[in-house]
């Protein structure tokens, strides 16, 4: 797999050196890849810690404050996972047709990408020990120094996690900003290939994309340091104590009924308006229903594939760490930051010269899926990994259990939630995936990305809003899913292996 991941990097070097480096640096150093620089950057440096903020203050509210309707509001702030962002970006700019530059980005971005760090902190947060925040309130601490010198310290390593995953999709997102007419390095690359078909000029675009990608991998990792959480046993068995919010109660409700608004109602609204306009007219039977068991049945074939690809990744990573396993894990990151479309073209080069039986075909496309969103399934495996104790495979080996019976009897069982959460981001990727598969799908293969991307690209909102419709019902169940699996996992309270970090190297 890591071999596979290095594709994308070896059809850009390789297009380099075809071109030669001095045409190379020119495309590279002019002001056109400046700007492009300036607006990416500008991106993932204002909505990645909106999204943090957004993240952490949600699951805070609902895990720990006396919020009313908690569990509800929970809910609603995993459900933007279900609307893609290039959904949610055509229902604004169906909305506010003015939408457009900078803040349009960061506002749809932010939309759309603040429930990858919700979930994880959530998960986190509720794993917690409550003798932690009891032992800093006794020694007179407030709840803002609870939170800020002993809660949020514990979240470190779910916070980074997700906000990496928030950081690659910024990256790679083509469709909501090409929406909302704001040039990133992706949207340039897919013009470069679409418009003029210029592969040099888009290949040393992606270059600069990796080395954007390779910057965010070290920060993480710098941020991330050494540090281990792992404990043994699942902590205190009495209840968090919750703050009471009193006047802040309204303020509160208000500020996430708005964000609810914003990232769910929004979509909703406008949508519904579309399918009213369009009548019964826009619903082309014939049409749709093939459409959506094609793109059920890619969803739930790369989500599969993925995960199984992602799965040995994973166990080497938490039970032989080492420079070996970084090296693989941080290999795969590589690539999911890439846009589809390069990773399409390098698959299409490759199959052509030399497997061209591979060409235009469904396995092909699957190749790609598990390409573009191993490290989907790399964070929630991981986790999983290492919240189940080795020592409980080790001890059914002791009673005599080969390896393998004893791993798939205690171990793999102890992992399936979070198998079911990896299985669940994966489809949900696979489901609203749209460069790679414009360009890798089967003749005669349609999914409701595409075919909703088709019809809006032509200013047809009202036939695209069935699409849309059916892509967000089609996410829905899978987004249920992993949140209640990753509530289930976090409220399992599994003890904990002391040699094991309880936060793999990923995430």
């Amino acid at each position: 797999m890591a071999l596979l991941s290095l594709l994308p990097l070896l059809f850009v070097v390789g297009t380099a050196a075809g071109i030669g480096w001095s045409a190379s640096a020119a495309l590279i150093f002019r002001p056109r890849v400046g700007e492009l620089l300036t607006n990416t950057v500008l991106l993932v440096v204002i909505t990645v810690p909106l999204c943090a903020v957004i993240g952490v203050g949600g699951a805070w509210l609902v895990e720990r404050t006396s919020l009313s309707g908690a569990g509800a509001w929970g809910a609603v702030l995993a459900m933007p996972l279900a609307i893609p962002a290039f959904v949610n970006s055509y229902a604004w700019v169906s909305a506010i047709p003015s939408l457009a530059g900078l803040g349009s980005g960061v506002l749809l971005a932010t939309l759309s990408y603040f429930p990858l760090v919700y979930l994880p902190v959530r998960a986190a947060l509720n794993r917690l020990d409550p003798a932690l925040e009891q032992a800093a309130a006794s020694l007179g601490r407030g709840p803002v120094r609870v939170f800020f010198g002993t809660v949020l310290p514990q979240l470190r390593l779910a916070l980074l996690g997700g906000a990496l995953l928030v950081g690659l999709h910024l990256l790679s997102e083509y469709g909501a900003f090409a929406l909302i007419r704001f040039d990133t390095f992706t949207t340039a690359i897919m013009d470069q290939y679409r418009s003029t078909f210029n592969g040099s000029a888009g290949s040393m675009l992606s270059g600069v994309l990796m080395l954007l990608c390779l910057a965010l991998l070290v920060l993480e990792s710098r941020a991330r340091g050494r540090a281990r959480y792992a404990r043994i046993g699942s902590g205190t068995p009495a209840p968090p104590q919750r703050i009471r919010l009193r006047g802040w109660q309204v303020p509160t409700q208000l500020a996430l009924l708005a964000l609810g608004i914003a990232a769910l109602g929004v979509p909703a609204v406008v949508i519904g308006g579309w399918l009213v306009h369009g009548g019964a007219a826009v619903w082309r039977v014939g049409e749709l229903v093939p459409t959506l068991l094609q793109t059920l049945g890619l969803a739930l074939g790369g989500g599969v594939v993925t995960v199984i690809a992602a799965f040995p990744l994973s166990w080497l990573a938490v039970r032989r760490p080492g420079a070996l396993s970084r090296l693989l894990e941080r290999t795969n990151y590589i690539t999911s930051s890439m846009p589809g479309i390069v990773l399409a073209l390098a698959l299409v080069t490759v199959s052509l010269l030399f497997v061209p039986a591979l060409y235009q075909t469904t396995a092909l496309l699957l190749i790609a899926y598990a390409l573009l969103f191993l490290p989907r399934a790399l964070v929630p495996l991981q986790a999983g990994i290492a919240q189940a104790p080795q020592s409980l495979e080790e001890a059914a080996q002791a009673l005599g259990r080969r390896p393998l019976r004893a791993f798939i009897g205690v171990t793999l069982r102890l992992v399936a939630p979070a198998t079911a959460a990896a299985l669940a981001m994966v489809f949900l990727a696979v489901a609203g995936e749209l460069t790679a598969t414009l360009l890798l799908s089967p003749i005669g293969v349609q999914t409701l990305a595409t075919q909703f991307w088709s019809l809006s690209s032509e200013i047809d909102f009202a036939g695209a809003a069935p699409y849309a419709t059916l892509l967000i019902l089609l996410s829905a169940p899978m987004t249920y899913l992993l949140f209640r699996e990753s509530a289930r996992a976090s409220t399992a309270g599994a003890p904990v292996d002391e040699s094991i970090p309880s936060k793999p190297e990923s995430a």
